[in-house]
């Protein structure tokens, strides 16, 4: 197996803070690997999709006109591709949400147990992170946006529905949910973490920025000042929803300190920081959990969808329920679509970030309302370093294997795999 040394990027410097640069001219090796490094991201959704508002149409030579759900992606065409067929089938056994969502990336049965005894398998994310994760300063990132408050449902523990990052059979990846401390655990800024009198990360680093500056060629000098402005705007983000009052909710619902009580702003920063992560190259593994499976979050910010996400999935043909099922889905694509625009707005060389990337959404269920897991909603983005096309409609043979994807991607990440799960082939 191939091995690349830690990224020598280089960091802006001050006591208490080390913030990593984007790329830059100045420090791209000579010898660039073709294609550059590569990332991989997992963006999952709970609760399914409406099928009826998911599946594309069909296009000329295999490219695809948007569904109503897919509409947000409507400027990516070229850049997405939608894989229609695919199952997980050790998903297959078991009842609601929890044995779906668990496995999703591990493609291994889960045990089903209340308890503590969990037991499901290594994630493809994982598998990825423990062969090449040596390679960044931070192996993997998992974000999330809820908590985990571990009680019994449906004979499941309530921890397989809130992770789906597993780095070994009995134990989750513990993820992020409070924007501050993934910036902080990014910026290695620790020292400002416990400081009540807190500065700003570019104050700290300042001279070192200044004095980098004055060595840099003009695109360059222009890249490092356009990255230390958005780091800024990120901060100024964190730092209003640091002094906003907690919403007065009462019980277990009040979100933990730091987290925002707008869920849409909760969500913008977790992808603002996936993106920070991959320009700095401080990572190149990412899973985003959008929310527990079972969310019943209310969705009133949506046109139509005021009242519980759960309830509406198990939408029993209603057309209301399924009018404001399928907006709520469109509006967990449309922040899909904003990554993508993230990514394709940072530029490595002849290339973009998303160029450089697999960027993964899927939900471990299509039609909440049955608990289905067969053709499951899944689309894909980037071009692994130029290793992928993009801006087709796979329409595969009723249950093909989902690990057959996972296993494509890792195999253009560099990972030597025969199999992942139950998959022996490559999907692309």
């Amino acid at each position: 197996m191939n091995r690349s040394p830690l990224s020598r990027r280089g960091f802006l410097r001050g006591t208490g803070a080390a913030l990593a640069l984007p790329w830059l001219e100045r420090f791209a090796p000579r010898r660039q690997p073709p294609g550059g490094p590569v990332r991989m991201a997992f963006m999952v959704a709970p609760n399914g999709m409406l099928p009826s508002a998911w599946r594309p149409q069909a296009g000329a030579d295999g490219s695809w006109t948007p569904s109503f759900t897919l509409a947000p992606l409507a400027h990516r065409l070229a850049d997405v591709t939608v894989l229609t067929g695919l199952a997980n089938r050790n998903s297959f056994d078991g009842d609601g949400h929890y044995a779906k969502v668990a496995p999703l990336l591990t493609g291994q049965k889960i045990r089903r147990t209340g308890g503590a005894d969990l037991w499901n398998g290594i994630s493809v994310d994982q598998v990825a992170a423990q062969a090449f994760g040596h390679a960044t300063r931070l192996p993997s990132l998992e974000l999330g946006c809820d908590p985990i408050y571990p009680v019994e449902d449906m004979g499941y523990s309530t921890v397989y529905g809130g992770h789906i990052a597993w780095h070994r059979p009995d134990r989750p990846m513990t993820k992020q949910i409070v924007p501050q401390q993934v910036f902080d655990r990014l910026s290695r800024s620790s020292a400002l973490a416990a400081d009540p009198t807190r500065r700003s990360v570019l104050d700290v680093v300042k001279a070192d920025a200044d004095r980098l500056t004055r060595q840099l060629g003009r695109a360059d000098q222009q890249q490092l000042a356009a990255y230390l402005e958005s780091v800024r705007a990120l901060e100024l983000r964190l730092a209003a929803i640091a002094r906003r009052a907690p919403p007065s909710i009462d019980g277990a619902d009040a979100p933990p300190p730091g987290v925002p009580g707008d869920y849409a702003t909760h969500v913008a920063l977790m992808l603002d920081l996936i993106a920070l992560a991959f320009a700095t190259d401080s990572t190149r593994i990412a899973t985003f959990l959008m929310a527990n499976e079972v969310s019943g979050r209310d969705f009133g910010f949506v046109d139509g969808c005021a009242g519980n996400f759960h309830d509406f999935s198990h939408h029993e043909n209603d057309a209301k329920k399924q009018e404001a099922y399928r907006r709520i889905n469109r509006w967990h694509v449309q922040q899909y679509a904003g990554l993508l625009d993230r990514l394709t707005a940072v530029r490595e060389g002849d290339a973009t970030l998303l160029d450089r990337s697999m960027i993964v959404f899927a939900c471990a269920m299509s039609d909440g309302n049955a608990h289905s897991p067969h053709d499951l909603p899944v689309l894909l983005a980037g071009r692994a370093g130029g290793s992928l096309r993009q801006g087709r409609w796979l329409d595969l043979p009723k249950h093909t294997p989902l690990c057959g994807l996972w296993l494509a991607m890792l195999r253009r990440f560099g990972v030597v795999a025969d199999r992942f799960g139950d998959a022996e082939r490559a999907v692309l």
